[in-house]
């Protein structure tokens, strides 16, 4: 068995916390992390009916895209249905769990998932993330450098985008003057000493800052490591806002729209005038993404496929490329399947379900 805090760390090495939107509320929102996991139901929101679900299928925890618990709460009356969910689920002992834009955010997150159900190739994230990198900066005796460097790599250092154990060096001298009550690797106390070493850079994710540097300090030889951190402005090419690739080959207009409808199983889809004849290069944001249309036109997309775009929205895409809305639910329903995948790899014996209730709240009449 594994309890609710290693399931969560799990899940977070997956989506860090740290890339949710500042207004997020992505997380552990009911439950102990130390109780043990009896059965994990998987929902796109948690409702009353999700969690009467996860009683009758003996399930303590329900991991939910959209948070139930967005904005503060004063009181818990059952005045509302997110009140009414959170007392139920407290009342039997179940434990909500929410990924949501961190989930997003990741280049194997909600959006790839669109993009794979559409058969786009050479994906990339729409729109980077900044200010999420540091370099780690260490000087290192030339005969430990393989082992510090190795236990770097091993902590999450050193990966940019597909390459790992990704660094630069280059050979120098260290200077140093080991005095009373100091234990030094080479030289001696009182005695001005010259240490042949390299200097050693490697690229992080700053999130990841704690342990990186604990693992530097574990396998360095040095009583006193010396070292600097610097966060970088670089954008992080695999965390960031929507995603965007190509088809194989083109399509006419009208047939990619009825692949897009079959692709994501959808009942209606809105969308501007048709403007391209065919269809290449393919946007796409899960959810509200309709901030990212500036980012689909400068990427010379065909097409943007996302939700929740309001009427004069549409007036925004100019004939620069089709917009097409195909609603909330619809484009992040799949989510779902993503994290049964994720969890199924993962834990191969502990009780995964989808849930079976639709909580779409929209009904179309066709």
């Amino acid at each position: 068995m594994i309890n609710i805090k290693q399931l969560t760390q799990f899940l977070e090495t997956i989506a860090p916390k740290q890339y949710q939107e500042s207004y997020d509320n992505a997380g552990l929102l009911t439950g102990d992390p130390h109780w043990e996991v009896s059965g994990i139901l998987i929902a796109l929101d948690s409702t009353e009916a999700v969690v009467d679900e996860a009683i009758a299928k003996n399930c303590n925890v329900i991991i939910a895209h959209h948070p139930i618990i967005f904005k503060g709460l004063k009181s818990l009356t059952g005045k509302n249905y997110i009140e009414r969910t959170i007392i139920k689920a407290i009342k039997h002992d179940i434990a909500i769990y929410a990924i949501h834009t961190n989930l997003d955010n990741v280049h194997t997150g909600v959006n790839k998932r669109i993009c794979d159900r559409l058969g786009l190739i050479n994906t990339r994230i729409l729109s980077p993330k900044t200010d999420l990198l540091s370099k780690l900066t260490t000087f290192i005796p030339e005969d430990q450098v393989t082992e510090v460097t190795q236990a770097l790599y091993a902590a999450g250092a050193g990966q940019i985008g597909e390459y790992k154990n990704c660094s630069f060096s280059v050979s120098g001298e260290g200077t140093f003057l080991p005095t009373e009550g100091t234990h030094p690797h080479t030289g001696t106390v009182g005695q001005q000493a010259i240490e042949k070493e390299r200097r050693v850079e490697v690229i992080l994710p700053s999130h990841l800052s704690g342990k990186v540097l604990n693992a530097l300090k574990k396998a360095h030889p040095y009583e006193e490591v010396a070292y600097y951190l610097q966060t970088l402005e670089n954008a992080y090419q695999e965390v960031g806002s929507g995603m965007i690739g190509e088809l194989q080959e083109a399509m006419p207009t009208g047939e990619f729209l009825q692949h897009l409808k079959s692709s994501m199983q959808l009942s209606v889809i809105k969308h501007t005038s048709i403007c391209n004849d065919k269809i290449k290069t393919v946007a796409v944001c899960g959810g509200a993404g309709i901030f990212l249309l500036g980012a689909a036109k400068s990427a010379q997309a065909d097409i943007f496929i996302t939700a929740d775009v309001k009427y004069h929205e549409y007036f925004d895409a100019d004939g620069q490329l089709i917009l097409a809305d195909i609603g909330h639910y619809e484009s992040e329903v799949y989510t779902k399947d993503l994290l049964f995948e994720f969890l199924k790899k993962k834990f191969t014996n502990i009780a995964l379900y989808l849930t079976e209730v639709v909580t779409n709240p929209i009904t179309y009449l066709t």
